[in-house]
């Protein structure tokens, strides 16, 4: 490996330009070395924009290439299990975004592949890398909160509200008679992760129901309103092996501004509240409260958990994926068997998702892990 970290990212689009492709370029340690990307047109403005000269339009063109360390996946979902499973055959370290495949054991199976390779992955768990939640976890772990009772985590925001706002189709072979999600993947699987992160346990059990509340509305590859069959609101609950109970709630047809994360935990000797909102030119806020001072108080985010420089007035997108490209690149220079938000945590997450599918489908607790139920 050379002094910096060398980086393929694998899609160009409007996600890799806002978060992935700049949150890469901050950091001193890393090189941005080549793009791919099917739409040559989309390939050419982000490789202006961002100085990168390789351009390629088969990812598979970089694979053996051994002066690239990282694979980032910024695709579109379908391809981020074949992508993921080629680079780490190739013997990269991979960055996927969620989900890398929609079945957990898939997921599981290619955690086990980088472990046997010795190589580090990541999931594009944005919201794990904000400021303020790497700071509350520092005092969780710090016993700020003591015995951890109750976690409340929230996904909301208004970015499908109006029915007249493209959405891409999930499945266009789906059965219209039979909801499909959307919602609690795409947009609860951030909560989740913190939610398995903070509570200190092990899920047992869940139980939850999923909503179609706007059925009727654009769909962006045909410019048609038709049904989509999908869920745009989820409630869940969840029990863990050592006692905490958890909630969970995602929609993206509510009333809120991005990225709309809230996560709460209440414990015997405190309670913390970070809400990750962009409101009044801030991105992100911490409060909290103890069993002797019961009103929450903000607190500042101590400089420490920023990127150099960094801020809560940036945009959230970039200073949260600055984090995470951040923390992989240490976890790699560094050769330490640290990896958080790995393959193995996605794998979980997804797992839990499959779960709440399954309870929704059998209107019943579902016992917690799938595989062993």
């Amino acid at each position: 490996m050379s002094d910096k970290l060398r980086v393929a990212v694998a899609g160009a689009g409007r996600w890799a330009q806002r978060a992935h492709i700049p949150g890469w370029q901050r950091d001193p340690r890393v090189e941005v070395v080549a793009l791919a990307d099917t739409d040559p047109a989309m390939l050419a403005e982000a490789g202006e924009r961002f100085g990168v000269k390789r351009l390629v339009t088969d990812y598979r063109e970089l694979l053996d290439d051994p002066d690239i360390d990282v694979v980032d996946v910024a695709t579109a979902n379908r391809v981020h299990y074949e992508i993921s499973a080629a680079a780490l055959e190739a013997g990269k370290h991979v960055l996927c975004e969620k989900p890398v495949h929609h079945d957990n054991r898939e997921t599981r199976a290619l955690a086990e592949l980088a472990r046997g390779k010795g190589l580090k992955t990541k999931l594009g768990f944005t919201f794990r890398y904000a400021p303020a939640v790497q700071y509350a976890k520092s005092l969780i772990d710090a016993g700020f909160v003591g015995t951890p009772y109750i976690f409340n985590g929230y996904e909301q925001n208004s970015q499908w509200i109006d029915p007249a706002t493209p959405m891409r189709q999930v499945d266009p072979n789906a059965d219209p008679a039979v909801l499909t999600t959307s919602s609690i993947e795409g947009y609860g699987a951030p909560i989740i992760d913190i939610m398995h992160w903070w509570s200190g346990g092990n899920l047992s059990s869940v139980v939850g129901t999923m909503r179609n509340f706007v059925p009727e509305r654009m769909v962006r590859d045909t410019g048609l309103v038709q049904r989509l069959n999908i869920d745009d609101g989820d409630m869940w609950i969840g029990e863990f092996d050592n006692g905490v109970l958890a909630s969970i709630q995602s929609s993206y047809v509510t009333v809120g501004n991005f990225p709309g994360i809230e996560a709460r935990i209440f414990g015997s000797e405190g309670a913390i509240i970070v809400r990750l909102v962009e409101e009044f030119g801030i991105c992100q806020t911490i409060k909290t409260a103890t069993k002797g001072s019961v009103e929450f108080v903000e607190r500042e985010i101590p400089q420490e958990f920023f990127p150099a420089g960094g801020h809560s007035r940036e945009d959230w997108d970039f200073l949260f994926y600055s984090n995470l490209c951040a923390d992989f690149t240490t976890e790699i220079l560094s050769g330490s068997d640290v990896n958080q938000g790995d393959f193995a945590q996605g794998a979980l997450v997804q797992e839990t998702i499959n779960a709440f599918e399954k309870s929704f489908r059998d209107r019943a607790w579902v016992s917690f892990p799938l595989e062993s139920a």
